[in-house]
């Protein structure tokens, strides 16, 4: 059974490449910021579902459903994220983030 969804519903995508070698560093490091990135996301409202993911062949995502985009752009505005997440992401060097994408959905299963 699909989760109802209103019709403004958007996903949000977040999409960074680093260096492969670097894996265990990246990946240690999301797990870590899970903790403090868990309860700021999830205070926030409208939000859905959350998802990151680290993968070994250099590329890092977060993925996440919104209720609007304006529920999605309070990610802009969050410090944990815009200061503290991507600056240690930055610190560990050779990461690379691209644009952060709001997609209205389409459809589901």
């Amino acid at each position: 059974m699909t989760e109802a969804l209103p019709t403004t519903a958007v996903v949000r995508v977040g999409l960074a490449s680093f260096d492969p070698s670097k894996f265990a560093e990246f990946d240690a490091l999301a797990r870590k910021q899970s903790e403090y990135l868990t309860p700021a996301i999830g205070q926030l409202p409208g939000i859905r579902h959350w998802y990151s993911a680290v993968s070994p062949e250099g590329s890092y995502a977060n993925v996440s459903i919104w209720d609007s985009e304006e529920h999605a752009n309070q990610m802009n505005d969050l410090k944990e994220m815009a200061v503290v997440a991507r600056g240690e992401m930055a610190d560990l060097g050779g990461i690379t983030f691209h644009p952060i994408v709001n997609h209205p959905i389409t459809w589901t299963i």
